[in-house]
């Protein structure tokens, strides 16, 4: 006798051999993607306390822990803050906080690869191209009087090394925060942090402060001027000679014969 298999013929047309079984998920996924719609919508807004633990159990019909490693990773992407006592509280959130979630991510994946860090320069390099014609298209006098008063702390650092590279980086942030795109403003701050932990002191050349800050200020002049093409050509011979400076950490024996 034939066995009928009509069933199980049809059904299997439905799922294609290479199909993959779909996936049983933790129930603090299920709570995570009840709440982040809600708190999107602003439904539950900035300052605003999201339902207590005991509420979320009865409302969603799950456990405790189900609920708390929900939470905990709503704080993890910096959207609440966790208060004893108090309960989920919900967070302002802006591109800078979104990129800082990363940022950690960023920095061990490139340490763990030379290639990325020469992507990572060379990234930086026509992202900063990019919005320095910004800045030299747009700035105000008001803009341009605040990116000179940059230039020149950056300019009364000239002899102390680490103040030297923190108004440095000041000094290409104010470059950033002309445009008043908040993406530019926080992509171009990560960039700067994650290049800062490759900067190697003992690569340094003599005089290579003197030769960045007159850099600085022929960039500076372009913006003021609202020389888009100059400020390009001068910010590219400037980062093109400062990548020089980030790499790969040296072992100590290598900064010793450096």
């Amino acid at each position: 006798m034939t066995k009928d298999t009509s069933d199980f013929d049809s059904t299997s047309q439905l799922l294609p051999a290479t199909e993959a079984p779909i996936a049983r998920r933790k129930l603090s996924h299920e709570v995570l993607d009840r709440l982040l719609p809600r708190i999107r919508s602003g439904e539950f807004p900035v300052g605003a306390l999201l339902p207590s633990e005991r509420d979320l159990m009865s409302g969603l019909g799950v456990g405790r822990p189900a609920v708390r490693e929900a939470l905990q990773t709503l704080e993890r992407m910096g959207l609440v803050a966790i208060v004893h006592g108090e309960g989920a509280r919900v967070l302002p959130l802006n591109a800078g906080k979104v990129i800082a979630q990363i940022s950690d991510s960023a920095m061990h994946l490139l340490a763990g690869s030379s290639d990325l860090l020469e992507h990572l320069k060379e990234a930086r390099l026509h992202f900063e191209i990019a919005m320095i014609r910004t800045a030299a298209e747009r700035a105000t006098d008001a803009q341009i009087a605040h990116l000179q008063g940059l230039l020149e702390e950056h300019k009364a650092a000239l002899e102390h090394p680490q103040r030297f590279l923190e108004t440095d980086m000041a000094f290409h942030h104010g470059i950033a925060e002309i445009s008043g795109n908040a993406i530019y403003k926080a992509v171009s701050q990560a960039m700067l942090e994650w290049l800062e932990q490759f900067h190697h002191e003992a690569v340094r050349a003599p005089g290579a402060e003197k030769t960045s800050l007159n850099e600085h200020i022929k960039m500076f002049k372009c913006i003021a001027a609202h020389d888009p093409d100059g400020a390009a050509k001068a910010l590219t011979a400037h980062l093109k000679r400062a990548n020089k400076h980030y790499g790969p950490k040296l072992s100590a024996r290598t900064r010793a014969k450096t």
